[in-house]
């Protein structure tokens, strides 16, 4: 019965803002787009690894594998709009390391979290400011682990988002569906509600720099997929709902990434769909030999 309440509400304070899209009838635009999208794979180590000596083997694992077609090999053979860009999110303690680490690969580091002020007394707590300093280019707003085990709200994760954007680093923005949302058949309208609320007061010019990820919460961990079709549906839904925000021209620009037990096995069909940009990875980023397999997805010819 609470689900039931707290759905009609969510559902409610949407529809007051915007018109949920209707389903796409065709994705030929977004397919014949999808070209000008630089591929983004992001490895999210979450609290792993144990140590700082394993941090810095499993950072060098990675760099020493990628392939040609990734920013960091390509050299002046690879075109940038095009080549993969890599980002790894290794916890608070290592991110400085990790970076001089893999800096002479050309991966950047990222922030898995922050605090929107820019300091006081909240202990425990990074500012935006912080991980900058420490080289982050990234920040991952709005993960599900973050909503749900940490309460972070749609009004805090829009704070961080903005934080971000104002502080010079990129966000990639988390969304996506419980399993009790999906079983009821409301995974496209938790989706829309969660882009409407947590990019509120995103301008366009900003969103050149924001990365959606779409991570069905039922998927992470779980060793249960969204089929690449499926997830690809998600995703070109999304994209009418940027452009109900924003317009066609921000929706078919913006990259969209799936998370969701992605691994070495299943990233070549995600990756062949037209609008799945990159795959926020979590588990399969801790062995170095299987997410450089992610990260040099085999491309469509």
């Amino acid at each position: 019965m609470k689900f039931s309440v707290c759905i009609s509400s969510l559902l409610a304070g949407a529809a007051s803002s915007f018109v949920l899209p209707q389903t796409p009838t065709t994705t030929t635009t977004v397919t014949q787009l999808s070209a000008f999208r630089q591929p983004i794979m992001a490895g999210n180590w979450k609290m792993n690894p144990e140590t700082e000596e394993e941090a810095l083997s499993l950072a060098s694992e990675v760099a020493e594998r990628l392939g040609a077609e990734t920013c960091a090999t390509g050299g002046d053979s690879v075109d940038e709009s095009t080549c993969t860009e890599v980002v790894v999110f290794p916890p608070f303690p290592f991110i400085s390391k990790v970076k001089d680490a893999v800096a002479g690969a050309g991966l950047v580091v990222g922030a898995q979290n922050f605090f929107y002020e820019d300091k006081g007394a909240f202990t425990g707590s990074v500012s935006a400011s912080m991980v900058k300093s420490t080289g982050c280019e990234y920040v991952l707003c709005g993960h599900s682990e973050r909503r749900t085990l940490f309460a972070d709200s749609d009004s805090n994760i829009n704070l961080k988002v903005k934080k971000t954007l104002d502080s010079g680093m990129k966000p990639i923005l988390c969304i996506g569906e419980t399993q009790e949302e999906f079983e009821i058949g409301i995974k496209k309208e938790v989706c829309a509600t969660q882009l409407s609320k947590d990019l509120y007061g995103i301008t366009k010019e900003q969103m050149k720099d924001v990365v959606i990820a779409y991570e069905p919460v039922w998927a992470i961990g779980t060793g249960l997929v969204c089929g690449a079709e499926d997830a690809n549906e998600i995703h070109a839904y999304c994209r009418e709902v940027l452009t109900n925000l924003f317009d066609e021209e921000v929706a078919q620009a913006t990259r969209i990434q799936y998370g969701g037990s992605v691994k070495p096995d299943n990233v070549d069909d995600i990756m062949a769909m037209p609008d799945i940009d990159g795959c926020l990875v979590g588990g399969a980023s801790l062995e170095g030999e299987g997410f450089a397999r992610i990260v040099n997805f085999k491309r469509a010819e």
